[in-house]
């Protein structure tokens, strides 16, 4: 029901209501409306599923925190900031090459960013831990002219804005990798920067409660667009940040009602529709939606039709109000109701134009940042109403192409600076000159001072930490020594490695091993007991195998991150581990384990963050390859994140059979990445196939490294002899093709285990670059060609992966090469199966080497049919890559 049928009865209890607030405050009113909430439940009452409040700001206006600054200092400032961007980009696109850039997003969030630079973020000077601000992407020019007034860059600068190749350049975006000393976050790939803060919360409450890092009351800060939010990492995880109570966590959505091509929720209310989402979710929300020129008509409206009307407005046609100018607005917006028309009467058509929109009003904005600062108990999310290209007048303000706006004509320059009080003459325009008052003048002492109060300036990355003493190869003996006549898998290996570092002294206490909600498939369930799983709620049950030696145990000190059925999530947590020792000057070694097929096609925009990141850890792609996870099937099988993980330049990628290269590609990993600082990240592959492991060969660590190493050498003698190659469990159909080749062929082979196909491929790539830029000097030859080239025969590679990961090495093998690999969908089936139909079992192995051995006039040709016949390969077998 919507009329109300007896406004006297309504009356009493809207009377009622403020009489329990006048006298007994508004907690008891809280409280008492939870009462009958919850009574009316019990009783049947079909209730609003969605809790949202009316449209107007959340705070009231004598409930507001005064902002205690210079408010005309601050607006000159802004102003400076906002034309300063302008002129960066304008000047970035006046030449052929059209650079590009954007314009519209910061215009529209120049307050938001400026009450917290003036107020609320805090730097990292003097060894202090400050903030954490994930920039917006697009409003990357106003935090660029910010600090160009700060004097962190000079005109060359700004002028070098997405120019980078020849050095001294502004990224485009917040890119760390570009610039590690200025920005601390990836966020322009929409979406990412909202779950990464999440994440990053989450951490910095993990690391304060094992004692490693205290919180204190840091905030990590996300800007976003309210057009972002439709991306599904946004809003993902905002429910962990409701359940974690995470109140060192602030969202600030910048709602200027469009995305990039036009209105967010034309025909709704998007600022609505997060309320409801955020609220729903635990989250404490703040709308600051209107303005304090509006504040004076509310109070005069006693119809409540003024609210009626903002209610019931839809966000397409607030997008036209501030388009089409305040004749355009008295008459849609006001003049829907008379009453409503008399109450604006005494306001001219440009006074209802300047009716402002919360966004762009640092007093409400200052007070609602204030109410975040003192929230407990929950995350705070700030819906800020602006307008999207705000100050560019007709040349795109709330216009639909406004988002694509890189220049201002002439007459729009003169609107731009007459609006914002800019110092140029009309001569200067022409320029478009940037502008940088005195360092002692007024503003910039104000700057200074502002900032001096705030720790320093802001973003800021701290690039360097203190190295930590990792363990010798030596600490890993018993996967050195091999497993005797135990079988298991590498993954098993991999988790003794695991344990082995929890041990440590030095660095045990950093190991964080972070899992999806699979540590069981992994077998890593021992760890539960040994180190618990985080919970900031420690564990308020009984779990039912508590009798049991492997019980799950959670616990507020807890080592394990497991983030549940989310491999964004549990990625997410891993990049802000990963980046500790820059974000919270603590390196941090971070071990997050994945199925393989669920890893990088999943999370590969967030891979590829964390090399931008300069991330430090291991990635863990468990139960990896295409025929290696039998039973599972096409969904579940792995023939390609090593492609993927190449994508990234600098992952360096692993597929270790054995648990002495697992052991030796670990201990190496955590000595470059930090005891010599290199800015690396790894992915290692582990498969679950059990299986014997062998002792380390004498001096194959170095090729472990580089990517491959001679595992067995065959006799010495005149047979004929091939060259054979694999990586991960495919290795072992190799080894047992040798032994064919050897007892049935008389062909000797030498077995190469082929640790990195990628390293290898990149080393060769090096090479080769250099010895084209370099002719006059001696070249360089790649590490696989030394290896090869002094060797007899034919090479003959085989994975569990696609043909093209085997392929990249063809240019750096000499002599003939056949590549084997698993092409084409998974499926369920035995490994045995499996691998015959994506034909790399050992019998396609001996049939290749055959093969290419008659090729070299060593085999004889004509009885390649018999050896497909008893390898069991059928002549018409069907090709795996088809069906």
């Amino acid at each position: 029901m919507t009329q109300d049928v007896d406004i006297y009865e309504t009356q009493e209890w809207l009377d009622s209501l403020h009489a329990t607030i006048r006298h007994s405050g508004p907690e008891r009113a809280a409280f008492l409306l939870k009462a009958l909430f919850d009574h009316a439940m019990a009783k049947g009452v079909d209730l609003p599923a969605a809790i949202t409040t009316p449209y107007r700001n959340t705070i009231p206006v004598d409930k507001e925190k005064r902002m205690p600054g210079d408010l005309f200092m601050e607006r000159r400032i802004r102003s400076l900031i906002r034309w300063n961007a302008l002129a960066m980009v304008m000047r970035a696109n006046d030449n052929d090459e059209g650079l590009g850039g954007h314009i519209a997003s910061f215009s529209s969030a120049a307050t938001l960013y400026d009450v917290g630079f003036n107020y609320f973020f805090r730097g990292n000077e003097d060894g202090h831990l400050g903030d954490l601000i994930y920039f917006q992407g697009h409003s990357a020019p106003g935090i660029y002219a910010r600090s160009y007034l700060e004097g962190r860059f000079d005109e060359a600068h700004l002028d070098n804005f997405r120019r980078e190749v020849d050095g001294n350049g502004l990224s485009s975006y917040p890119h760390p990798w570009l610039m590690p000393d200025y920005w601390q976050f990836p966020t322009v790939s929409m979406g990412l920067g909202p779950i990464q803060a999440i994440y990053q919360a989450h951490v910095m409450r993990y690391l304060s409660a094992r004692d490693l890092v205290a919180r204190g009351d840091r905030k990590v800060w996300a800007f976003l667009g309210d057009g972002e939010c439709d991306e599904p990492e946004t809003l993902g995880a905002i429910s962990l940040a409701g359940r974690e109570q995470l109140e060192n966590l602030v969202f600030v959505i910048n709602c200027n009602l469009q995305r990039l091509d036009g209105p967010v929720r034309g025909n709704g209310k998007i600022m609505q529709e997060l309320e409801g989402v955020f609220r729903g979710a635990g989250w404490n929300v703040i709308k600051v939606v209107w303005g304090r020129h509006w504040d004076v008509l509310l109070e005069k409206d006693k119809s409540g039709l003024l609210q009626k009307r903002m209610d019931e407005v839809c966000d397409g046609e607030l997008q036209n109000y501030k388009a089409n100018g305040g004749a355009y607005t008295r008459e849609h917006f006001f003049g829907k109701y008379p009453e409503l028309l008399e109450l604006v009467k005494d306001m001219s058509d440009e006074d209802i134009f300047n009716l402002n929109r919360g966004g762009h009003d640092p007093f409400k904005v200052y007070a609602a940042y204030a109410n975040a600062m003192e929230n407990k108990g929950s995350p705070t999310v700030i819906l800020a109403q602006t307008v999207k290209g705000y100050g560019l007048g007709e040349a795109g303000e709330a216009a639909n192409p406004t988002h694509s706006v890189k220049k201002l004509d002439t007459a729009s320059l003169r609107q731009f600076r007459d609006r914002f009080g800019i110092p140029l003459t009309d001569d200067e325009l022409e320029k478009v000159p940037y502008y940088r008052p005195s360092p002692d003048s007024p503003e910039m002492k104000y700057m200074r001072e502002r900032r001096a109060k705030l720790n320093g300036v802001v973003p800021s990355r701290r690039a360097d930490f203190e190295a930590l003493n990792v363990p010798a190869l030596e600490a890993f003996k018993g996967q050195l020594t091999g497993s005797g006549e135990r079988e298991m898998s590498s993954t098993m290996a991999f988790v003794r490695v695991l344990s082995q570092l929890v041990k440590d002294k030095e660095i045990g206490k950093r190991i964080v091993p972070i899992v999806p909600d699979e540590a069981r498939t992994f077998g890593m369930e021992g760890m539960f007991r040994q180190l618990g799983i985080y919970s900031s709620q420690g564990q308020k049950y009984t779990p039912h195998d508590s009798n049991q030696i492997m019980y799950y145990k959670e616990d507020k000190k807890g080592q394990i991150l497991e983030e549940g059925i989310n491999e964004a999530g549990a990625m997410s947590a891993w990049v802000a581990l990963a980046t500790a020792y820059s974000n919270s000057n603590c390196p941090m070694v971070p071990f997050y384990v994945f199925y393989s097929m669920f890893g990088f096609q999943r999370i590969g925009d967030l891979a590829w963050l964390a090399g931008d990141i300069q991330a430090r850890g291991f990635l863990i792609g468990a139960t990896a390859g295409r025929t290696t996870l039998n039973g599972e099937g096409l969904q579940h099988q792995d023939g390609h994140s090593h492609l993927m993980a190449h994508t990234i330049p600098n992952c360096k990628s692993y597929d270790p059979t054995y648990g002495f290269e697992m052991a030796v590609i670990i201990q190496d990993g955590l000595k470059r990445m930090y005891e010599d600082k290199e800015n690396c990240f790894y992915y290692i592959t582990a498969m679950n196939e059990n299986y014997v492991h062998p002792e380390m060969p004498i001096g194959a660590e170095d090729g472990i490294i580089k990517g491959m190493y001679m595992l067995k050498e065959g006799k010495k003698s005149d047979a004929p002899r091939v060259q054979l190659m694999g990586s991960g469990t495919i290795l072992r159909e190799v080894e047992a093709a040798a032994v064919i080749l050897r007892e049935e062929y008389g062909v000797e082979s030498d077995v190469w285990s082929v640790t990195s196909v990628n390293e290898l491929a990149r080393d060769g790539q090096a090479c080769e670059r250099w010895n084209l830029i370099n002719p006059e000097a001696a070249p360089k030859v790649p590490y696989i060609t030394q290896m090869l080239s002094s060797q007899e025969g034919p090479v003959v590679l085989a994975t569990d992966y696609i043909k093209v990961y085997g392929e990249q090495l063809r240019t750096f093998v000499p002599g003939d090469f056949k590549v084997l690999g698993t092409d084409g969908f998974g499926r369920s089936d035995t490994r045995k199966k499996l691998r015959h139909f994506f034909e790399v079992d050992r019998g396609f192995v001996v049939l290749a080497a055959l093969t290419e051995l008659a090729k070299q006039g060593k085999f004889d040709k004509a009885q390649l049919p018999k050896v497909r016949a008893k390898m069991g390969i059928a002549a018409d077998k069907v090709d795996p890559t088809t069906v």
